[in-house]
């Protein structure tokens, strides 16, 4: 399977790394993971404040970088939210009332579950187009993209892409396999066809299997949270200059499955 998409715009928000500056000057250094906790959780003063106040630290990662990305005035579209794990101190605290024969409060069910993030974000947008919610262990990322790609050969115009990530809180991150931290990416993406002079940047996937190893590309980020791993791989083509992209990158999420990922010219 082979698909290509156009990233027309792009937010991210971290530790220490805010401004699409920061991230640009992030990846154009040898590799390294942001601390594992962000400083400042978002304000997300784009939403209105009885709406925000039922947005956790998580929600408002992923709907801040959501409205960075699609700004207030632009075309609804459809929506692809992907989490590994999403808000799972949220379960955590409802198993735990459950333990204790505790009655479960029905606002803290309904914003446990794992599209509830995008529903407050749609809700708060007035948004009723379609919204895709997916969890894939460490193949998330692969499966949102996939998506997206979905929506687009399925004739929609452009498709927003809203990742993000948290540490489990204990005792399930006993079961982390692999570094643990908050942050979350949106893209903005178009096919092709439908851009006449891409502004944004042309990223060509294939899924299946591949031949190869990973390329270096100045350090080994194999074993790094895949979601981050894809954004600095897609800001560096971005840094690249006169075309000059960077070698392809092959990464295996889990045994005997490897996605190929590369860059093509507009």
């Amino acid at each position: 399977m082979q698909f290509e998409f156009v990233i027309v715009d792009w937010a991210a928000y971290g530790a220490g790394l805010l401004q699409q500056q920061d991230w640009l000057d992030w990846a154009r250094e040898a590799p390294r993971l942001p601390a594992p906790l962000i400083d400042v959780v978002p304000p997300l003063t784009e939403m209105a404040p009885m709406m925000r106040r039922r947005v956790d630290r998580l929600g408002r990662l992923a709907c801040q970088v959501a409205y960075w990305c699609k700004p207030e005035g632009a075309p609804a579209m459809p929506m692809v939210f992907a989490s590994r794990y999403g808000d799972a101190g949220r379960s955590l605290h409802l198993l735990g009332d459950l333990a204790q024969e505790q009655a479960l409060s029905p606002t803290g069910f309904g914003l446990s579950v794992h599209n509830a993030i995008s529903a407050l974000y749609s809700i708060a947008c007035g948004d009723t187009q379609n919204t895709v919610v997916v969890t894939a262990g460490r193949a998330t990322v692969l499966a949102a993209l996939t998506e997206a790609a979905a929506l687009l050969a399925d004739g929609a115009e452009e498709v927003l892409i809203v990742y993000y990530e948290a540490p489990l809180p204990p005792p399930y991150d006993q079961f982390e396999d692999q570094p643990a931290l908050e942050y979350a990416w949106a893209w903005r993406v178009a096919a092709p066809s439908k851009v006449s002079r891409p502004e944004g940047h042309v990223v060509q996937v294939r899924v299946g299997p591949a031949d190869g190893a990973p390329h270096p590309d100045l350090g080994d980020t194999r074993h790094w949270p895949a979601g981050l791993a894809v954004l600095r791989h897609m800001l560096r083509q971005t840094l690249s200059i006169d075309g000059a992209h960077s070698p392809a990158w092959v990464r295996s999420d889990r045994a005997g499955s490897q996605w190929f990922w590369g860059a093509a010219h507009a």
